[in-house]
């Protein structure tokens, strides 16, 4: 019995490895949405002008094989500034850059419109939740000798 067992999976097995029909685990298939970096200190004075606000942001990619929409999704820091996502949709493989200053969205760019930085220029959270509240990725740092972080 225990050797019929044993031939049979090895059966499947390769018959899964000859077909394609074997899948590759569940967090490698699925991929995910997720912070990539935070480039928290803008360079330069901290003179809250446009170019210096949009020159703060967060990245974040999507490493699915589908289109993803954020609409309702937020990004939090620590302190409970919250960026509430328009209606976007984040294409497979690809990267949104969220700035901090004001401009006009497009397909890699969207702007929370503030007039005021968001990010700690030495230590704070960034927090992506997905439209249900449910924590989708983190990133924090603690680093007031570097202007960015890698997630």
């Amino acid at each position: 019995m225990q050797k019929s067992r044993i031939s049979a999976a090895i059966a499947v097995a390769a018959l899964g490895a000859t077909t394609g029909l074997l899948t590759a685990g569940p967090a490698e298939a699925a991929g995910s949405v997720h912070l990539t970096k935070i480039y928290y200190d803008s360079p330069g004075k901290d003179t809250r002008s446009n170019a210096s606000l949009n020159a703060e942001y967060v990245q974040i990619k999507n490493t699915t094989s589908k289109a993803v929409s954020l609409r309702g999704w937020t990004l939090v820091d620590a302190s409970r500034h919250s960026y509430v996502f328009p209606s976007f949709t984040l294409k497979p493989g690809k990267t949104v850059t969220v700035h901090t200053g004001r401009g006009s969205n497009t397909a890699a760019h969207l702007y929370q419109q503030r007039r005021a930085y968001v990010w700690n220029n030495d230590r704070d959270k960034a927090t992506l939740k997905r439209a249900s509240g449910a924590v989708q990725d983190t990133c924090s740092y603690n680093d007031s000798r570097r202007s960015w972080t890698a997630c």
